[in-house]
């Protein structure tokens, strides 16, 4: 198929599901951790391609569920962070990581510049091109947007725990980031993370930049701790309770149409 990375027949690296209109835009960059046959088992055994170094755990199936709760878009990726980070800029050394935490990812190790082009011609570059045009064709129809890209992060990273039960993380336009922030907080059993247990210094902005800031429509990126979506109750659960965070927010429709004007 593209670039040689992905034999005929395989699955294409873009799952888009189209809502019945509404008005947000789901993406989730580490859907899956399927890898390409080209690329093997890059090394690792097979306990490691299930943890989270090869993908968010329960974030495609949040994805999904708030996509169908709010009858909006969504763009998920069908293959494993470790062939290229979606949610990275592709110049970055880190979009396709050579040690994840701690461990060493033998098959991403002394890549040739043709077979680290490979990998961003074949799952990073249609997964963008997919969103962009997602976004786009919206924005150019006058439809009021808002983006929301989903992640699940691990319990303790590096032998550190994490205490966020969720965490909201931002660019300079925390229009929708602020009152979601407030509503999941006012549950006292919540320990709510603002711009933790990532922020924009760990380069992990990409997308909600990209799509979000510089097309001028509110967005954000979630963060669920993954042993709370291990299961479909958990899922279950954790989409509802986002699903409350994100009504809260009143969409500006009529600033959603102007801005469209400007950024498309």
């Amino acid at each position: 198929m593209t670039s040689g990375l992905l034999a005929e027949g395989e699955a294409s690296p873009v799952e888009r599901i189209d809502g019945t209109g509404g008005a947000y835009v789901f993406v989730c960059e580490h859907a899956s951790n399927r890898l390409p046959a080209s690329l093997g088992d890059l090394g690792l055994p097979a306990e490691a391609l299930r943890a989270h170094i090869a993908w968010d755990p329960g974030a495609a199936a949040m994805t999904r569920r708030l996509a169908a709760h709010f009858s909006g878009d969504a763009v998920l990726q069908r293959y494993s962070r470790l062939v290229v980070d979606c949610n990275r800029d592709p110049d970055r050394p880190d979009a396709i990581s050579t040690l994840s935490e701690t461990t060493p990812i033998p098959g991403n190790a002394g890549l040739s510049e043709a077979a680290r082009a490979a990998r961003i011609a074949g799952c990073w570059t249609p997964f963008h091109a997919a969103v962009e045009a997602l976004v786009t064709g919206r924005l150019e129809a006058g439809r009021p947007t808002a983006l929301v890209t989903v992640h699940s992060f691990t319990p303790v990273f590096r032998g550190v725990a994490r205490p966020w039960h969720v965490g909201l993380i931002t660019t300079e336009d925390r229009r929708l980031a602020d009152p979601m922030r407030v509503a999941l907080a006012a549950d006292p059993a919540l320990v709510v993370g603002d711009n933790e247990p990532y922020s924009a210094k760990d380069h992990v902005d990409y997308t909600i930049r990209r799509h979000g800031l510089l097309r001028g429509i509110p967005h954000v990126m979630i963060e669920v701790r993954n042993d709370l979506v291990a299961d479909a109750a958990g899922v279950e659960a954790w989409a509802d309770r986002l699903a409350r965070a994100i009504e809260v927010f009143v969409m500006p429709e009529a600033a959603m149409q102007n801005r469209s004007e400007r950024h498309a």
